[in-house]
């Protein structure tokens, strides 16, 4: 698999998402997508950047852009979260990992000496024609979505 870089396509997806329904980054064309990759419903730093996400979403459609969270957690586990922390961003369920390994997020991790196939936190940056503009990898949750809103204002 090629290893995607700012200036390549955006994989597509449809994914089901939280709520019912699908999510579909084609049906986002025309306006730029931040997809934010994090490994795990409810564990304290993807709850941290999901909520960071949500908290500045007036700020990113404000500047015409969408956001979309994508976990292998299932449906029913986002809706959870969703809930829980009154999350107002869309989640996608990518159980194949189909989407999460096309776009390299579904690693060898380790921890505590163990290892494990897992997500790496990652932020995609989507320009309005569907090619990626800029990729976030290993990303640190404090500050980050001020980083990814600046950019995404500068699409």
């Amino acid at each position: 698999m090629a290893e995607l870089a700012p200036g390549t396509d955006a994989p597509d997806f449809t994914l089901p998402r939280d709520g019912g329904g699908t999510i579909s980054l084609s049906a986002l064309r025309g306006r730029p997508v931040v997809l934010f990759f994090y490994p795990k419903d409810d564990t304290e730093g993807c709850t941290t950047e999901a909520k960071d996400f949500t908290a500045a979403k007036a700020d990113f459609e404000a500047a015409g852009v969408a956001l979309v969270g994508l976990s292998p957690d299932p449906v029913k586990k986002h809706d959870k979260f969703v809930a829980k922390h009154a999350l107002g961003i869309p989640l996608a369920s990518d159980e194949s990992l189909q989407t999460l390994e096309a776009y390299g997020v579904w690693k060898e991790k380790s921890m505590y000496g163990r290892t494990y196939m897992g997500v790496e936190r990652t932020t995609v940056l989507v320009d309005a024609n569907g090619k990626i503009a800029e990729i976030w990898p290993k990303v640190k949750v404090k500050g980050h979505v001020e980083a990814v809103l600046e950019a995404a204002r500068k699409l």
